[in-house]
């Protein structure tokens, strides 16, 4: 039985499995919609690294650890140096801090050019990553060693110099690590130099 169509006859009710041509634009559209919904729940199921509120405090402590090192560096050597070369208090805090800032950037340069950037690109980053640490870090640090008595004045073979020095860099540190994670959470700070140690 079939339908006459120009000449030709089109089988119809027969036990011959016909496709249709409207049978292969639906099966290509389903599949097709299959696809297209496999991809956003790829992309949802890796959220952003750094999502504001989700930053642990590991991840804040080991930031602050990083500009520690430099900062104590700096620091350290500047205090050692101005009270080996006899100078006054004022002189002997500012190296200090010429220092830390010094090294403290330094630190982060060497992670970001390693990454293959460019020095100014790595600069900047530097400067994004570490400035706001590294000032509260100051703060902290040369405001305990003024702050304690006889502490500016002790000398290099004093216990007093080295104790309250080394008291100095842990309070810096234990003050600044919620101030990197609230940064951080904000895709700032650390946050900006993430992307170029992976």
């Amino acid at each position: 039985m079939g339908i006459p169509l120009g000449g030709m006859t089109l089988p119809i009710g027969t036990g011959t499995t016909t496709h249709s041509t409207s049978g292969a634009f639906m099966r290509h559209d389903a599949h097709a919609g299959h696809h297209g919904h496999a991809e956003p729940v790829g992309h949802e199921a890796h959220p952003p690294a750094h999502s504001p509120g989700k930053v642990g405090w590991a991840m804040a402590a080991q930031a602050t650890l990083h500009c520690l090192t430099g900062c104590a560096i700096g620091e350290v050597l500047g205090m050692v140096v101005g009270t080996a070369l006899g100078w006054g208090n004022v002189p002997t805090t500012i190296l200090a801090i010429v220092l830390a800032f010094f090294f403290g950037y330094s630190l982060t340069l060497r992670g970001v050019l390693k990454a293959g950037v460019g020095f100014r690109t790595a600069l900047r980053v530097a400067l994004a990553a570490d400035t706001l640490s590294i000032a509260v870090m100051e703060l902290i640090d040369n405001g305990v060693i003024a702050l304690w008595p006889a502490a500016m004045d002790a000398h290099l073979d004093d216990v007093l110099f080295w104790g309250s020095l080394a008291l100095s860099l842990v309070a810096a540190f234990v003050i600044t690590v919620p101030v990197n994670r609230w940064m951080i959470g904000r895709g700032k700070g650390h946050a900006v130099v993430h992307q170029y140690h992976h």
